[in-house]
């Protein structure tokens, strides 16, 4: 199994009184390699959280998160840290792109940091060969604020790519897309399944996308059912 989360508690505030607010509650789930899920749910129902603390961005109150095998809540800061740059993307819902910095220097941001100069080429070629796939490579010297909103967000999705994870976590890719970039982006999303074997977690208020999905979770009261 490549991720499994076995009885997963998780809130926010003082535990110790009223303020506490509980979020995720018994949580288990267990992920394949190349799967499809969508998770469904209103706002403040625990997604992003949930995804959080996928990403070891955050520590549950109770529970495991393991990766094939390992439990990513026991890992030093180091392991941590190799961990997000090599096992996962993440993608949200705004590109969160930096504006005074190209979309190929974007896109190559994560390569700076556990890499080592041997590597580095490799990255570029790469970077390329994503950039041109997503239809965005003749845009690679231009600034974001010079593109559209779908560009951005492809760089976006590049830039969660160039280390080529196990698993791209998506909170929300296309709340801020029109309706012809949410299918160009579910599109995106399907063509790295498929060709890449890349395992998707996706966040989504879009039924259409989730649809797209090989799974559909739905969040309700802190556990996940299938919907």
């Amino acid at each position: 199994m490549l991720l499994t989360l076995n009885n997963i508690y998780k809130g926010f505030g003082n535990r110790s009184d009223s303020t506490y607010r509980p979020v995720l509650q018994d949580l288990s789930l267990e992920v394949r390699e190349g799967e499809r899920i969508a998770i469904l749910g209103p706002s403040g129902s625990g997604k992003t959280t949930l995804l959080n603390l996928i990403g070891g961005l955050d520590y549950p109150d109770r529970g495991t998160v393991q990766f094939n095998d390992e439990d990513i809540t026991r890992f030093s800061a180091r392991e941590l840290d190799l961990y997000r740059n090599r096992q996962i993307g993440f993608v949200f819902q705004f590109h969160h792109l930096l504006p005074q910095c190209t979309l190929l220097e974007n896109v190559l941001l994560p390569t700076l940091v556990h890499t080592g100069k041997s590597e580095r080429q490799e990255k570029l070629e790469r970077a390329g060969e994503l950039m041109k796939r997503v239809g965005i490579w003749e845009h690679r010297n231009k600034v974001p604020g010079k593109l559209s909103g779908g560009e951005c967000q492809r760089a976006a999705v590049v830039r969660a790519m160039i280390n080529a994870p196990s698993i791209l976590l998506a909170d929300e890719p296309t709340g801020a897309l029109d309706m012809g970039n949410v299918e160009l982006m579910a599109e995106l999303l399907l063509e790295l399944n498929q060709l890449d074997s890349l395992t998707l977690l996706v966040v989504t208020h879009s039924l259409e996308l989730a649809k797209r999905m090989g799974k559909i979770f739905r969040l309700q009261n802190g556990r996940l059912k299938p919907a």
